[in-house]
């Protein structure tokens, strides 16, 4: 997949009344999508022959595709340049995902380098007519909060899914750091064979949660996701009991991740 090899950099940026029009845009083209695949693609994909697991698979592979597109119709209209690196480690048996969570689109591109990702979706998303039928097909976990999240997150690793999860369970508010909560280090503990860090960082920073979509920079913003080294959960798991396993599993992750992106602060693009 192109997007999983390439690094785009921008050399000057659009017109702001063009890139606003195009963010517009993207947010249409975003909920006619959900809706097509909703009322159209997924019906027409379940009459394929296969059992439950291969028809979850080929929706996860369409929305993967789909959202790959999303990109590049972002990266072509002006609105963003990206860059990815390491991206070819993703996606192995059992591996679970630990991202930061600073933009809206941070889940449209991990899912758009990942062929047949699981995913901790918000449960608000389950309820959404633009999100639902993708979220439904592709077999996503709701973010309840409840043993059972936990358990089904981790059975999903247990029986050999990739699965991302958001730590945060929200996008970063500006200026802060982000706030890990201990429910992606009890999944890990779980069920994850490894755990593997994705560091993602937008410069500037524009879809926040603070900010509307309209909101957008005085340039073409630039996406960076940075795959780090694979953990061992099981080391934390051999040590101590599973609550202070979780905690310090919980505080490892959230060191790594202030340490990178303090280190990729002063850079910027």
């Amino acid at each position: 997949m192109d997007l999983a090899t390439q690094s785009v950099k921008a050399h000057g940026s659009a017109p702001y009344a063009w890139r606003l029009i195009a963010t517009g845009l993207s947010f249409v083209l975003f909920g006619v999508g959900g809706l097509c695949l909703r009322l159209l693609i997924f019906p027409l994909l379940s009459l394929l022959p296969g059992d439950a697991a291969r028809r979850r698979q080929r929706a996860r592979a369409t929305v993967s595709r789909l959202f790959w597109l999303f990109v590049q119709f972002m990266y072509r209209s002006g609105v963003l340049t990206y860059e990815i690196e390491g991206v070819q480690r993703l996606g192995q048996p059992g591996q679970l995902i630990i991202a930061n969570h600073p933009s809206l689109i941070d889940v449209v591109v991990l899912i758009a380098c990942i062929r047949d990702a699981n995913c901790v979706v918000k449960q608000s998303l389950w309820n959404n007519p633009f999100t639902r039928g993708p979220v439904r097909a592709a077999g996503y976990i709701s973010n309840s909060g409840s043993m059972d999240m936990l358990d089904e997150a981790a059975g999903a690793l247990r029986s050999g899914q990739t699965l991302i999860v958001f730590p945060e369970g929200t996008r970063t508010t500006p200026g802060r750091a982000p706030e890990f909560h201990r429910g992606a280090a009890a999944i890990a503990l779980r069920g994850a064979r490894i755990v593997t860090p994705v560091v993602i960082s937008v410069t500037p920073t524009t879809l926040t949660k603070a900010e509307p979509w309209y909101s957008i920079p005085s340039r073409r913003f630039h996406f960076r996701l940075q795959v780090g080294a694979d953990i061992d959960p099981q080391r934390f798991a051999e040590q101590d009991s599973a609550p202070i396993a979780s905690r310090k599993l919980n505080d490892h992750l959230h060191h790594y991740f202030m340490k990178e992106l303090a280190e990729d602060e002063p850079t910027g693009n």
